[in-house]
């Protein structure tokens, strides 16, 4: 049964002293991928910044800025040997309920139309597509649009955002 954690994944705070080996994971993830110093200004600039660690080793990770009335999922990551185990939805919901606790009305994310799995993870946990950032990220040729979807809370919760 290897799709079976054989610890569950403790979720906490991520740490200075951790910078490095997050972005060393996030290098094996994307092509394009944040530096160990996106990561310290993260840190630096107070968002919230989580892992979720399983015996001893950071398996995922995310990132969330939060505004006034509303969140910036900046970044979401599960190792590539530790993927398709339920790990990016349990980190994705400790964000929403980290906004939800904070009165954030929507949260607002970027996801490559090429990204599928993370498309419809989003989708599964009722993110709506709201607008297209076209040349947003870097390719390996040229640059890719991002798909911006947008989660809203409280009130207006699972309606999607007006174009």
């Amino acid at each position: 049964m290897s799709a079976v954690l054989s610890q569950s994944p403790v979720l906490r705070p991520m740490r200075m002293s951790e910078v490095k080996a997050i972005a060393a994971i996030e290098r094996t993830v994307y092509s394009h991928p944040w530096t160990a110093g996106n990561f310290r200004d993260s840190l630096q600039a107070g968002y919230s910044c989580w892992v979720l660690e399983c015996a001893g080793q950071i398996v995922a990770y995310g990132v969330l800025m939060i505004g006034v009335d509303e969140a910036h999922l900046l970044n979401l990551s599960v190792a590539k040997e530790w993927q398709r185990r339920g790990l990016g939805w349990q980190l994705l919901q400790h964000f929403i309920a980290i906004a939800r606790s904070g009165e954030v009305q929507r949260i607002f994310l970027e996801v490559r139309p090429s990204n599928t799995a993370a498309r419809a993870l989003y989708r599964q946990a009722g993110f709506h597509e709201h607008a297209v950032r076209r040349s947003y990220y870097p390719a390996q040729v040229g640059r890719e649009d991002a798909i911006l979807m947008v989660l809203k809370l409280g009130s207006g919760q699972g309606e999607e955002v007006t174009r």
